[in-house]
C-alpha cells in the first residue's frame, strides 16, 4: 500500500452519479450527427464519423483515439456520416457528397479505410440522378455474403415546396466491397414532399434478416412504413406495409434544438437467443404533446407482416423530453441497447444523456444516465444534427453523443459500457467506481472511485476466475468526495490479462473489467 497517493474533492451535489467513464473524442470543436462502428472482429478497434468531415479511430476500445478530417478529391464531403464494417473487419465511410463537377448532394459516397497507413480511399459512388439531391444515407452489410446495401431519400428539389416535387426511398447494392453499386432504384410506394419535414419520405435504415432478406421501414406522409427484398434488393413488396402511425410528424419541437427528428431505426435479432429472427423499429414522437416527445419500440415476429403496438422505452413520468432516439442489437445474445438525450432529471432545456436495455425482446426497459453532467443548448437553438448513435458487439457497447460545452463549442462524446460487469443500479448513488484510466495499460493506470456519505470501502483485485489476487483498501473509513490514486504495475507486478476491480461499502459493490495490456516494469 505504499507509495499510493490520495487526492480529496468534495462534491456538493447529492444528484444521482453517472455510472460509466466519459470519454471525449477528439479535438474538433464543431463536431455533431457521429456515428460509430465496433469491429466484430476486434472489439478494440471503433470508428467513429462525424460531421462534416472528421473520422475519429480507437485501436483500445474507445479510451483514446486518434482522427482526421475526411477528404474525397473528386466528390467532395457533406456530412450524414456513416460507418459500417465488412465481414473482413474493414471500415467504410458513406457520405454525401459536395463534387468538384456536379451538384451539392447529387450522389452518396463511400470510402474504405486502410488500417496501415491511416487513411481512405478517393471514393466511390451511388444514387447520381441529375441534378436531383441524394440525402440521409444508411448502409448495411449482409454478414453471410459481405453484400452492402444502402438506403437513402431523393429529393427531386431539395427544400422546395412545390407539390410537383417529390421525395423517395432508394437502394442501391455493391458486391465487391463498395469498388462499384448497382443502379439506384426507388422502393417506395407512397412519395413525399422536398420540404424536408413531416410529409417528407425520410429515415430509411436497412437491416438484413436471418436469410438474408433486407428490411428497411422509414417515415413520411403515410406514417411508418415497412418494406423488404426477398432476393437481394431485386425486388420489393408492391405495397408497403403499414407499421404505426407517427402522431405529430418525425420533425419534433425541441427547445434548445434547432432541429430534432423522430426517424425511425430498423433492426433485426439474429442472435441464437430467443427473439431471432424479431424485426424492431424505434423512433421518437410527440404523441404526447409538444412538451412530452418519447423513445418507443414496435416489432415484428413475421417477417414485418404485422407490427406490435408501440411500446415506450422511456420509464419516467409523463412530461419530459427525450429525443435523438438510435438502437442497437448485440448479435452475441439479442440485447436491445437504446441511447437517446433526456430530460427527465431537469425543469429547463439542461439535457442528460440515457441508455435503455431490454433483455427480453423489447417487453420491459432498464433506464440509467450515461452522461457525467448534463449540457444546456441555447435559447436561439444549437444544430446538433439529426442523429446520436450506438454499436454493440458482443457486451462491448459504445454510445456516441453530442455535447454542447460551456464555451458554445460542440463536443462528441463516449460511455465505456461494459456488460460483461453488471448493469449499476440506480440505487447506487452513495458511491461510484470510476473506470480505470488508461486501459487497457502497461506500466500505470489511473484508479477513482467517488463517495457521497463517509464511507468503510474495501478496494480489491480478482483475476477473471474471481480469486482476489491483491487489496489496496481493507475497509479503509474515507470521507465523502472524490478518491484517485495512480497504479503502478512496477510494484504490482500483475500480469498481462484481464482482471476485475471491486469496491464494496456498506451492502454495495462495484466492479470494473482492468486490462494490463504488456509486462511490468
Amino acid at each position: 500500500m505504499k507509495n499510493i497517493l490520495f487526492f480529496l474533492i468534495v462534491f456538493q451535489s447529492t444528484s444521482l452519479l453517472a455510472q460509466f467513464q466519459n470519454v471525449k473524442i477528439g479535438n474538433f470543436n464543431a463536431a455533431n450527427e457521429p456515428s460509430v462502428c465496433i469491429n466484430p472482429k476486434n472489439t478494440m478497434e471503433i470508428m467513429v464519423g462525424s460531421n462534416l468531415n472528421y473520422w475519429y479511430y480507437s485501436q483500445d476500445a474507445g479510451y483514446t483515439w486518434t482522427s482526421g478530417i475526411l477528404v474525397s478529391p473528386e466528390y467532395g464531403v457533406w456530412g450524414d456520416p456513416v460507418i459500417i464494417t465488412d465481414t473482413t473487419g474493414d471500415f467504410y465511410y458513406f457520405h454525401l457528397s459536395n463534387p468538384v463537377a456536379g451538384n451539392w448532394i447529387d450522389r452518396i459516397v463511400c470510402q474504405k479505410f486502410d488500417k496501415q497507413t491511416n487513411s481512405w480511399s478517393p471514393g466511390t459512388f451511388m444514387g447520381l440522378n441529375g441534378n436531383k439531391a441524394q440525402d440521409k444515407h444508411w448502409a448495411v452489410v449482409d454478414k453471410n455474403t459481405n453484400v452492402i446495401y444502402v438506403t437513402w431519400t431523393q429529393f427531386d428539389t431539395y427544400g422546395s415546396s412545390n407539390p410537383n416535387c417529390k421525395s423517395n426511398i432508394r437502394f442501391s447494392k455493391s458486391l465487391d466491397g463498395g469498388e462499384t453499386w448497382s443502379e439506384a432504384i426507388s422502393i417506395n410506394e407512397v412519395s413525399g414532399d422536398c420540404i424536408d419535414s413531416d410529409n417528407t419520405t425520410e429515415g430509411a435504415v436497412p437491416a438484413i434478416g436471418p436469410n438474408g432478406e433486407i428490411y428497411v421501414a422509414w417515415s413520411g406522409p403515410a406514417g411508418i412504413v415497412f418494406d423488404r427484398s426477398l432476393d437481394g434488393g431485386e425486388t420489393w413488396l408492391d405495397n408497403d406495409i403499414f407499421v404505426t402511425a407517427q402522431p405529430g410528424g418525425w420533425n419534433l419541437s425541441i427547445p434548445g434544438v434547432s432541429r430534432s427528428n423522430g426517424f425511425p431505426v430498423t433492426i433485426c435479432d439474429l442472435s441464437n437467443g430467443p427473439n431471432h429472427g424479431t424485426i424492431y423499429i424505434n423512433y421518437a414522437d410527440q404523441s404526447n404533446g409538444n412538451d412530452d416527445a418519447d423513445i418507443w419500440l414496435v416489432k415484428s415476429i413475421d417477417g414485418g407482416n404485422n407490427w406490435s403496438e408501440p411500446v415506450r422505452v422511456n420509464n419516467d413520468p409523463p412530461g419530459k423530453q427525450q429525443f435523438f432516439t438510435w438502437m442497437a442489437v448485440d448479435q452475441a445474445n439479442g440485447t436491445l441497447y437504446f441511447v437517446f438525450y433526456d430530460r427527465r432529471n431537469h425543469v429547463n432545456n439542461a439535457t442528460d444523456v440515457f441508455m435503455a436495455v431490454s433483455e427480453d425482446g423489447g417487453l420491459t426497459f432498464e433506464n440509467f444516465k450515461i452522461s457525467d453532467e448534463p449540457f444546456t443548448p441555447s435559447e436561439s437553438g444549437y444544430f446538433f444534427g439529426d442523429y446520436n448513435n450506438i454499436a454493440a458487439v458482443n457486451n462491448v457497447v459504445r454510445p456516441v453523443w453530442t455535447r454542447r460545452e460551456n464555451n458554445g463549442s460542440l463536443s462528441l462524446y463516449t460511455a465505456i459500457v461494459d456488460m460483461t460487469v453488471s448493469l449499476p443500479s440506480q440505487t447506487e448513488s452513495f458511491m461510484h467506481l470510476e473506470q480505470n484510466s488508461p486501459n487497457p495499460f502497461m506500466d500505470y493506470t489511473i484508479v477513482s472511485f467517488r463517495l457521497m456519505k463517509e464511507t468503510k470501502v474495501y478496494l480489491a483485485i480478482y483475476d477473471a476466475l474471481g480469486r482476489e489476487i491483491k487489496v489496496l483498501l481493507n475497509n479503509q473509513i474515507l470521507e465523502a468526495g472524490k478518491h484517485e490514486f495512480n497504479f503502478r504495475n512496477a510494484e504490482h507486478k500483475l500480469l498481462p490479462g484481464t482482471y476485475f476491480l471491486s469496491l464494496s461499502g456498506g451492502n454495495l459493490e462495484m466492479k470494473r473489467k482492468m486490462i494490463v495490456a504488456g509486462g511490468t516494469n
